[in-house]
C-alpha cells in the first residue's frame, strides 16, 4: 500500500484494516458512533500500546465530527456544528471553571490553508486580563481565558513548544487547547472533518513539518488538540485516481484478454514508485493540494471552532452572551 500522509485517526484505522483484511477489528481500539441530526460524531479510543502501534497514533481519545456539505456557506449549520463541538469539548475538559485556560492557534497566518489556528485565536473570548483591569465586569462564573498565536519556526526562529511552555510557566493555566491545520488521506475529508483529542499535537504535521509535540508530558498541563484537515497530498490524489481508473477498466474488460491480465498484474509497489517519480520530477519535491475556496472555508471553520471553544470553556454563558461580550 502507498505510504500516505494522514493526521486523522479514523483514516489511520481504515488504512490498517485495509492492509490487514483478516482482522475484524483492532485489539486495543474501541469505536463509538453517534449522530446529531446530519452531524455524525465518532469516538475512537486507543486503549493500549498495542492499539497505538497498529495505527501509529498515541494512546488516548480521538473524537471526529463529520460536518455536512456546504456548512461554510450556511450560518445556521455553522452554529449547530459549534454546539456539537462545544458538547464534545465539554466531555474532555473537566477542569474547574475557575481555573485558567489557554487557547493556542498554531500555524502560519501568511499561508491560508495553515492559518486556521491563528484565525481561531483572534476570535476567542479572552477574559484573563479583566480580573485585573476590570474586576467589576466579570464574576466567578466566567473562566479566565487567554489566547496566543505563536507563529511557526520559520518566522520566529523559536520552537513553538518553547514559546507555549514559557507562556504556560508564566500564566499557569490548568488547560491548554491547541488548534491546527491537518492533512487528510481522502479528498472527501478535507475541510469536512473536525478531530478533537486529548493526546496533544505536533505543529506543522499537516504539511509534513513535524516539530516537538505539544502535549501534557512536555507542558505539564492537560492539553486538548483540535484540528481540521485543510490539505491532501498530491501523491495520494494521483494514487487514488489511478486505482479508480484501473478498477473501472478491469470491470469493463473481458476476463481472459491480454489487456485484462495486464491490468490485474499491475504491481502496487511499482505503481507507487512511478507516481512518486513523476510528481517529484515535475514539482521538484512534495506537493500538497487545497480547495480553491479555501479563504472562505478557513474563515467559516475558524468561526465554528472559536464559538465551540468559547461555549465549552464558558459553560455558564450562552452563545448570545458570548457574542455580546465579543461585541
Amino acid at each position: 500500500m502507498i505510504n500516505v500522509r494522514t493526521d486523522l485517526v479514523l483514516e489511520a484505522r481504515e488504512l490498517y484494516k485495509e492492509s490487514h483484511k483478516g482482522e475484524k477489528d483492532l485489539d486495543g481500539i474501541e469505536v463509538i458512533e453517534e449522530s446529531e441530526d446530519d452531524i455524525s460524531v465518532t469516538t475512537v479510543k486507543v486503549k493500549n500500546e498495542e492499539g497505538a502501534q497498529k495505527i501509529g497514533k498515541p494512546k488516548g481519545d480521538y473524537i471526529t465530527i463529520d460536518i455536512p456539505s456546504f456548512t461554510a456557506y450556511d450560518g445556521e449549520t455553522m452554529d449547530r456544528v459549534s454546539k456539537v463541538l462545544a458538547e464534545v469539548l465539554g466531555r474532555l475538559i473537566k477542569v474547574d471553571v475557575k481555573k485558567n485556560a489557554l487557547v493556542v492557534g498554531l500555524g502560519n497566518w501568511q499561508v491560508t490553508p495553515d492559518a486556521l489556528g491563528p484565525k481561531v485565536a483572534e476570535k476567542i473570548m479572552v477574559t484573563r486580563h479583566l480580573q485585573t483591569v476590570m474586576p467589576e465586569a466579570i464574576d466567578d462564573s466566567v473562566r479566565p481565558v487567554s489566547s496566543i498565536a505563536p507563529g511557526v519556526l520559520g518566522i520566529t526562529g523559536i520552537e513553538t513548544v518553547e514559546i507555549i511552555k514559557g507562556v504556560v510557566e508564566k500564566t499557569k493555566p490548568e488547560l491548554v487547547i491547541c488548534v491546527d491545520a491537518l492533512a487528510a488521506r481522502k479528498v472527501q475529508r478535507v475541510n469536512a472533518t473536525i478531530q478533537i483529542s486529548n493526546t496533544g499535537i505536533s505543529p506543522g504535521a499537516g504539511v509534513g513539518n513535524n516539530r516537538k509535540q505539544i502535549n501534557e508530558e512536555n507542558l505539564g498541563v492537560k492539553v486538548i488538540a483540535i484540528g481540521v484537515p485543510t490539505v491532501v497530498d498530491a501523491i495520494t490524489i494521483a494514487n487514488d485516481t489511478i486505482d479508480l481508473v484501473i478498477d473501472s477498466l478491469i470491470k469493463n474488460s473481458s476476463s481472459g484478454t491480454d489487456f485484462y491480465k495486464m491490468l490485474k498484474s499491475i504491481d502496487k509497489n511499482e505503481k507507487e514508485r512511478l507516481i512518486k517519480e513523476v510528481i517529484y520530477s515535475e514539482t521538484s519535491g512534495d506537493m500538497i493540494v487545497t480547495p480553491k475556496d479555501i479563504d472562505l472555508v478557513i474563515n467559516s471553520l475558524s468561526k465554528i471552532i472559536a464559538n465551540g471553544i468559547n461555549m465549552a470553556v464558558q459553560p455558564n454563558m450562552d452563545m448570545e452572551e458570548i457574542n455580546k461580550f465579543m461585541g
